[in-house]
């Protein structure tokens, strides 16, 4: 438990939509979060010394084990509220090109490939659902 709030960069985040192609179409991967168990994209604080699009790629391989390109600029942006603060989260795309075994959170968090659909329907944070539905409108229109 902190006792003291965190420095303001922390309320600076960046995370993932990782995608790829299945036998139905795009699905998109979800993960847990590592106490409550939500489902959730792959995000986090940007580190100094990064850039947004360096963090998410980092987020990704330590939370969910994928490896891709991200697209830039971002699908968009979501809030929430996290240590006494809002966390703004900018979100990249991306092609997920390596699904790794093993990664560093891989025992505190679950992933799951689901259609677009349900990956939106399931994701914990209204804001990330918005834009998981976002990229699959994006996709459908070939962009």
């Amino acid at each position: 438990m902190r006792d003291s709030p965190p420095p303001p960069w922390y309320y600076r985040q960046s995370g993932v939509i990782p995608y790829r192609y299945g036998a139905d179409g795009p699905e998109v991967l979800l993960i847990t979060s590592r106490t409550r168990k939500r489902w959730i994209l792959p995000k986090g604080v940007v580190e100094p010394g990064l850039d947004a699009v360096a963090s998410a790629a980092n987020e990704a391989f330590e939370e969910a084990g994928v490896k891709g390109r991200l697209a830039e600029p971002s699908v968009g942006s979501f809030a929430y509220a996290k240590w006494e603060g809002i966390c703004t989260v900018e979100v990249f795309a991306m092609t997920v090109e390596e699904v790794l075994d093993d990664w560093p959170e891989r025992a505190e968090r679950t992933r799951r490939w689901l259609p677009l659909a349900e990956a939106a329907g399931l994701a914990d944070d209204p804001g990330a659902s918005d834009l998981i539905r976002r990229l699959g409108e994006t996709l459908a229109a070939g962009a």
